[in-house]
């Protein structure tokens, strides 16, 4: 999913050269990808409860390569056909919509205990080195040619789709509720947990949201400073990024089931992006500016294994799927929003990165009051294996008191 817009970025330059279009034209590659995947998440996650995370994750793959196919082919019929490419761009969103969410509830039903935790770990750190890695390889394969990055798609596509549907044992779902019933199970869950829910959901917004602004700001500040474009420049923008993607699989592999733990990194993250931001605007050394960024990389990859855990482990089977899909759809709108407002407001620097440091400290204070420890964490099952008692998770007594 990180590679559909990440890849092409240092690409559109010449992307519109070759065709000939706007500034805004071009942007639309980008927009008409990251839109319709926020709006088919929720509904991807909702078909992934009631029939199964692999029959929607496999067949989104496959539409998500068919999309990319069907834009390599519009790229080089007759010159480039803009609005053939634009269609191609649409059907990757909507595919992209049923990759990672889904996956991240997949992972969840498929471990429990402290290997949920790692597993999830893994994703992130996956996630992250996607985006170390998308930038440069993109660059790389424009070499070739510019439209030669939407074939790789399929090629990437295919083989992953493949081995999900062939390899990975998913136990089957029990018969799915009726509608009714599902959106009364739905709605009994917020109530029950939806404070806490929401504070996640911002957490991981706003983390992504500033990481991802701040990288844009960084590339922008080695284009003007030194010149530095393409895989150069990538592989400096991969500096932040490595760091996150290294703290994610390490606090991943740590936390297993402590849920006072991960509430304390989860705090401890965002203030360190908070003090990182603060400290930006008066930062003019290249290498102390890259190492506040590096901190603030780490920062994140305190916060976000921990919010898909507990996120992921607090709900059922019967409803992990649409709200991973809520969650995966708030990060998506915090990575697409990140870059465009830190370039409108790039005039106002010392506001822009003092008010970001502000929200970050202001939604590490609401977690500290408002975001509760689930009453229990869920098994592979979705059935309720740990329960907070004291300070410390316990297994339910196995006869009733």
């Amino acid at each position: 999913m990180v590679l559909g817009n990440s890849m092409l970025i240092p690409v559109l330059p010449t992307i519109r050269s070759a065709l000939d279009i706007s500034q805004f034209q071009v942007s639309l590659l980008i927009t008409l990808f990251s839109v319709p995947a926020g709006i088919i998440i929720p509904l991807a996650g909702i078909l992934s409860d009631r029939f199964g995370r692999r029959i929607v994750i496999a067949p989104a793959l496959l539409l998500y390569g068919a999309g990319g196919l069907l834009t390599g082919f519009a790229s080089v019929w007759g010159g480039g056909l803009y609005g053939l490419m634009l269609t191609g761009r649409i059907l990757q969103g909507i595919g992209a919509a049923g990759t990672a969410p889904i996956a991240m509830a997949l992972v969840s039903d498929l471990y429990q205990k402290g290997e949920r935790s790692r597993a999830l770990g893994i994703i992130e750190a996956a996630n992250g080195m996607g985006k170390v890695l998308s930038p440069i390889l993109g660059s790389l394969i424009a070499l070739i040619t510019w439209y030669a990055l939407f074939f790789i798609f399929p090629i990437l596509c295919v083989p992953i789709a493949l081995a999900i549907w062939f390899v990975i044992k998913e136990k089957k779902n029990r018969d799915p509720l009726p509608l009714s019933q599902y959106r009364d199970h739905l709605i009994r869950t917020w109530k029950r947990q939806g404070t806490w829910l929401l504070v996640a959901f911002l957490a991981g917004s706003v983390t992504l949201f500033i990481l991802f602004g701040v990288l844009f700001y960084l590339s922008d500040f080695l284009e003007r400073r030194y010149g530095l474009d393409g895989v150069p420049k990538g592989l400096v923008l991969a500096i932040p990024l490595l760091a996150m993607s290294s703290i994610s699989y390490y606090a991943g592999s740590h936390i297993r089931q402590k849920t006072r733990l991960m509430k304390r990194l989860i705090v401890i993250g965002l203030f360190t992006v908070a003090l990182g931001m603060g400290i930006v605007p008066f930062v003019s050394n290249t290498y102390i500016l890259l190492t506040v960024l590096v901190g603030i990389g780490a920062g994140s990859g305190l916060v976000l294994p921990c919010l898909n855990t507990l996120i992921t482990s607090a709900v059922g089977t019967k409803e992990r799927g649409i709200i991973t899909s809520f969650y995966g759809s708030v990060r998506f709108l915090g990575v697409a929003m990140g870059p465009p407002l830190f370039g409108a407001l790039a005039n106002v620097k010392m506001w822009l990165f003092l008010g970001n440091a502000l929200l970050a400290a202001g939604v590490a204070v609401l977690t500290l009051l408002f975001m509760k420890q689930p009453e229990g964490l869920r098994g592979k099952d979705g059935q309720t294996r740990y329960y907070m008692r004291g300070n410390r998770l316990r297994r339910p007594d196995p006869t009733p008191s």
